[in-house]
């Protein structure tokens, strides 16, 4: 058993719990000539850390898939539990989802498994985070349509900083809604940042559209991200077997799902029609066998040179974090790092400090810091 396993038997019994974790892991590497440490900062417990972001004064907001907020002093390594969370569908894939730290750092966005009875959805919400709660929520999107699958939630959350946010929606194993444009489903929605409907998205007057639909054809989108030099929108999904993908997103494109694929069904045959159509926008990159990325972010900070403009994958099946030099859109080089450490890797963020941040889905969130 490993010991921060062990030191996490006891739950946290109060929403003012604090817990003081020391790391149980560092390593250094090389990439790119550039020393690099690798080092476990805060071990939450066992849930998994699906999403987190820094707050104005530097302290990390997390959610854990089990319904958690969590509030983390990097230096202190305290940890504060934050009342407010929204019930949560928390079977299967679903749960407290993607948070996110407006930038103007009033807002905390965050995306979850909304329960509709029996059945659950993708929802996104809004609150104020006022001392240890989140006040003044307001649920801004609900996707339609619910059901009863307790897979492919997608996600995601992106700003554009126009005045815009993005959220990725996944399929839900309903392949048949994928391609219809009167569902949410297998979907970028993009909404004014109070909730409401842009009056320039691309399927506002077309009848019987879902209005907040960016763009379709998607599977289970779980990584979303704004370059933030060329101010371009990506989007990486899980494909079934293969077909793991990275998508330039742009309005009203069709990404293919389920028609074209790289990946098969996990029992073997051939999805769809192939992996090219007309009117079909290919991929930037795909995997086959998959990868499972679920976050993508990019790396514009100063501590490591060499990564500046380099796009980072969260990987589980694959259990490491992959760098990706992007040259004119395309991926022209790919790094595989932290494989050896064995751990399926949930979220990447690049940090206020321009330290590089990744959390796992048993519960740590470790730094990638320029050694020595």
């Amino acid at each position: 058993m490993k010991f921060r396993n062990l030191f996490f038997a006891l739950p946290l019994l109060s929403l003012s719990s604090t817990v003081f974790a020391a790391p149980s892991n560092v390593k250094t590497f090389e990439s790119e000539g550039q020393k690099v440490r690798y080092e476990e900062i805060v071990d939450t417990g066992n849930d998994v850390v699906w999403g987190f972001d820094f707050l104005p004064d530097g302290r990390m907001i997390a959610t854990t898939r089990g319904g958690q907020f969590l509030v983390i002093d990097l230096k202190t390594k305290i940890i504060a539990k934050i009342k407010g969370a929204p019930e949560v569908f928390s079977q299967g894939q679903g749960g407290l989802l993607d948070v996110r730290v407006h930038p103007d750092g009033k807002w905390i966005y965050y995306t979850y498994s909304e329960p509709k009875g029996h059945q659950a959805t993708t929802a996104l919400a809004r609150a104020v985070l006022s001392g240890n709660e989140l006040t003044q929520t307001q649920k801004l999107f609900s996707a339609e349509a619910p059901n009863m699958n307790d897979i492919h939630f997608g996600s995601r959350i992106e700003f554009d900083k126009k005045g815009h946010v993005f959220i990725s929606v996944g399929e839900r194993n309903k392949r048949e809604q994928v391609q219809d444009l009167s569902y949410h489903l297998g979907k970028i929605i993009r909404l004014n940042e109070d909730g409401s409907v842009p009056k320039d998205n691309p399927f506002v007057n077309k009848a019987g559209a879902k209005p907040e639909i960016w763009n379709y054809g998607l599977r289970n989108p779980q990584g979303l991200a704004m370059d933030p030099v060329s101010g371009e929108l990506y989007e990486a999904e899980m494909g079934p077997r293969g077909g793991d993908e990275i998508n330039l997103m742009k309005p009203g494109a069709n990404y293919g799902w389920p028609i074209i694929t790289y990946g098969r069904e996990y029992h073997g045959p051939k999805i769809g029609e192939g992996t090219e159509k007309p009117g079909v926008t290919n991929p930037v990159a795909y995997w086959v066998p998959s990868i499972s990325p679920s976050a993508l972010g990019f790396y514009n900070g100063n501590a490591f040179p060499k990564w500046k403009g380099n796009a980072f994958l969260a990987t589980l099946s694959g259990s490491h974090l992959r760098r990706l030099v992007m040259e004119n859109g395309k991926v022209t080089k790919q790094e595989e790092l932290l494989k050896d450490i064995g751990l399926r890797f949930r979220n990447v963020r690049q940090g206020p400090d321009g330290h590089l941040y990744v959390s796992t889905d048993d519960g740590l969130i470790s730094k990638l810091s320029p050694a020595g």
